[in-house]
Parts: structure tokens; sequence; C-alpha cells
């Protein structure tokens, strides 16, 4: 069916179709909306036109309500997740299946169903890396991998490469740390409940609820909070947590193509425990920083501005870090793994010298490592705010 060649509103439009196609078929109508959310997203940094797009939206979808009697099912679909408060205030009916574990496999493919569905398509490929590269995303059921990557990997030669990331444009996410300024290691292990989860609209969007929402956090665990159900978020995969933080360190230093330059000094060291190659590399990073002209304007009110750019860069390039890990007696700042190397860091900015490492040996951080088959490295970084560099760097290995 289709609307007459005249001006006609959308709503109209929308309403008629309805009714003609039940009059028409003599069944009700079953109605999917993909990506509702397209008109507001694509112009989110533009408010007053996300906030128009929205009102008419609102009404578009309000039809839905009023024609409840022409009407068998709806499936709407999007990237984000409004509030029924803001964008379906007239359909106070409807079933939000985002974390329902009922369907927690219904938009990705299980491990076992990669496995099975796609056998002869996975001679010679590491499942394990093919897990740890595109797995991870949990709805509280098994966890899934992104459909989309799996598919583009096995038709470009198998290759391991962020396919997903490349089809999107997150400068978005941007423009909101900007408004938002948060420590990253935080931003990508917090903690949230279902309000924070559901508080998104144009005017106000939580970057930790848009990072779920879009995919680039997922869920770690759910317990019972003392006022009600919370939320541990995490990194789900590689392409992700490589993606994500270089994006992330474009922002906070400014650099983009000369980040290449000392990043395989970087690795090279972490994997060879050459502490002076990994002290050397990260003074580099800094000195290279245009402070003059970009990273002054985040620095000054940016709250742990130069632990941020060290955990960036290092899950730019694929390393594990643990983020505030727990001893019985503090938090570490982060711990970076190997296959067979911890590297325990403490980071301190203007204070006393071996002020870091001294924390690190009177708080024990490193005593959870210490049972494991692991060599244990300790490194105490003291940053200098006029220098904007490195003030000093020590280190022990236990």
């Amino acid at each position: 069916m289709e609307c007459k060649q005249i001006i006609e509103r959308p709503n109209s439009c929308f309403r008629r179709l309805i009714r003609e196609a039940h009059k028409k078929f003599d069944q009700q109508v079953v109605i999917l909306i993909d990506e509702y959310d397209k008109p507001i997203l694509d112009h989110i940094t533009d408010r007053e036109l996300a906030r128009r797009n929205r009102d008419r939206l609102k009404g578009f979808y309000g039809i839905i309500k009023d024609l409840n009697e022409h009407i068998r099912f709806v499936l709407i679909t999007g990237v984000s997740k409004f509030s029924k408060l803001n964008l379906f205030s007239g359909l106070n009916n409807l079933n939000d299946i985002t974390i329902d574990p009922t369907f927690a496999t219904l938009c990705g493919y299980t491990h076992e169903e990669v496995q099975s569905a796609f056998s002869e398509h996975l001679e010679g490929v590491d499942i394990e890396k093919l897990k740890e590269w595109y797995n991870g995303y949990n709805y509280f059921g098994e966890p899934v991998y992104n459909p989309f990557d799996i598919l583009l990997f096995l038709d470009k030669g198998k290759e391991y490469r962020p396919y997903w990331w490349s089809t999107g444009n997150p400068s978005f996410l941007i423009d909101l740390l900007k408004e938002q300024p948060r420590f990253l290691p935080d931003l990508e292990n917090c903690i949230v409940d279902d309000l924070l989860l559901d508080t998104f609209d144009v005017d106000y969007i939580d970057i930790a609820a848009l990072l779920w929402q879009t995919g680039y956090l997922t869920f770690k665990e759910k317990y019972q909070g003392i006022d009600g159900i919370e939320y541990r978020l995490c990194i789900p995969n590689k392409e992700i947590q490589i993606s994500l933080n270089r994006l992330f360190v474009q922002y906070l230093t400014g650099l983009k193509t000369e980040l290449g330059y000392g990043k395989r000094q970087v690795i090279d060291a972490l994997l060879s425990a050459d502490m002076e190659g990994f002290h050397n590399a990260l003074k580099a990073l800094f000195a290279s920083i245009p402070y003059q002209n970009y990273a002054n304007n985040i620095i000054q009110h940016y709250e742990g501005y130069y632990a941020s750019v060290i955990y960036a860069y290092l899950a730019s390039l694929g390393f594990r870090i643990d983020v505030e890990p727990s001893s019985n007696k503090g938090r570490v700042d982060m711990a970076i793994e190997t296959d067979d190397k911890v590297y325990v860091i403490e980071f301190k900015v203007d204070g006393k010298k071996g002020e870091a490492m001294a924390q690190i040996k009177e708080k024990g951080y490193h005593e959870n490592y210490l049972h494991g088959p692991k060599q244990v490295f300790l490194i105490g970084i003291d940053f200098d705010t006029e220098e904007k560099n490195i003030a000093e760097f020590t280190w022990e290995m236990v």
C-alpha cells in the first residue's frame, strides 16, 4: 500500500496505512520498526534539531497506541534506549526485552552456533583467538559474537580487524567526553543501575549509558545492591578494546599517526621486561603531545589525565589491563598482564619522590599476584605537571 501522491503529514499517512491494511486484508497489522532512533542520533550533537526530531517521533509513535484495535504486534529496534517517558509516553504497554535473559542470544551468534554453522569455513582458525576478538556481548544469557564481525572475518581472508567498529562514526563520544570528562579506567569498569541505564534523552545523555547502548560496553555482572539491581560494565572484546581506546588516546593527546611510531617499542619492552625501554617510550609519548594547542584544554579539568593516557594507550595495543584490582589494603591504579608477567603500576602527580612505589609496597597491592606462575614487577610513576611528563620512574621485580 502506498500513500497518496499529495502532501500528507507522516503521522496521518501512518495512521491511514494501518487502518486501510486492516480493512483490506481483514487481519490486524504487524508493525516492524528498525532504527527507531536514527533521526535523533544522527543529530545528537545538535541538541535543538535532535529535540525537534524527538518530538516529531513522539507524535508518530503515539499513533500506535491510538490504533490498538488494528494492531496485532509491534517490534521496535534501535541503537539507543530512549526513555518511555520522553519518546513513548503514549505506549505504556511496551515490553522492553533489552536485558531479558529469555532473549539474551537473539541478536548474536553463540559460540556453539559459530562452530556448528560455520565449521566448513573455520579450518585453520584459532577459535580461542576468534572468541577473544569478537565474542563477549552479555545480556545475562550465553555471551554472543557480533554477527557482522564473524561474516566479514570469514569473507575477508580470516584477518583480525575491527570490522564492526569501522562501520560506525563514534565521534559523538568525543563530544560527550568534552561535556563529561571521565577517568577512563573508571568509565570502562563502572557500576550503574536501572535508573541510569534508562536515563537517556537529548537533554541529558550519560556517557556510560550511551557506551553500553551503542555496543562499546557490555555487562560483566549483575547483583543486588542496597537500593536495587546494579550492574558492572566492561569492554566486550579485543576489537572494541583496541578501537575505542585508540579513539580515546587521540582525544586525550591530539596525536594520530604519531602514536604508531613507538608502539612496537612499548610492546617489545613489556613482553621482555625491558623497563628502561618502557620508561623511554612513555616519556617520548608525553613529550610528543602538543599541549600548547590541544591537550592543555583537557588537562586542566580532566581528573586522572596522565593515568588515563597511559591506560588508553596500552589498552589500544591489546594488552590485558586490570583496572584498580583490589587487595585487602586498597586498590592499585593498574595491573598489566602478559602471558608470563604482571606489572603492578601506581601513579602519582606532583607527589614526593618515590611516593608511588612506596604506596605499592605499603599497601601490598602486588600480593594477590605472588601465588601465580607469572613474574611480578612493581612500577611507580610520578608525574610533574610543570614538565608535563614523567618525573620519576621506579621499578622492582618481586
